[in-house]
């Protein structure tokens, strides 16, 4: 039996992640969380093969990762606006 080596190893391949990632700048917070939350619906209701499974997973992820993006601007608008008071 073959070992699995390189990004295939865990199910993950560039070129699924690239296209996981496609069109997420122009979503809000909202937007990718409500995706994100219907992404994580399908999979915990199973019934879905193998290779959809792993696109839902990779489009969760990158959408979790745009969630991210947007919660750390806010955390340094924030910081940005309490620095003056701070200072002052």
């Amino acid at each position: 039996m073959a070992e699995a080596s390189g990004p295939q190893q865990n199910g993950a391949s560039p070129a699924g992640s690239a296209r996981a990632a496609e069109g997420l700048d122009s979503l809000s917070y909202e937007e990718a969380r409500e995706q994100l939350v219907a992404v994580v619906s399908r999979l915990e209701a199973g019934g879905v093969s193998l290779e959809e499974s792993l696109a839902l997973w990779e489009r969760g992820e990158a959408l979790a990762n745009r969630c991210e993006e947007w919660l750390e601007g806010a955390r340094r608008r924030l910081d940005a606006a309490r620095r003056p008071q701070e200072e002052g």
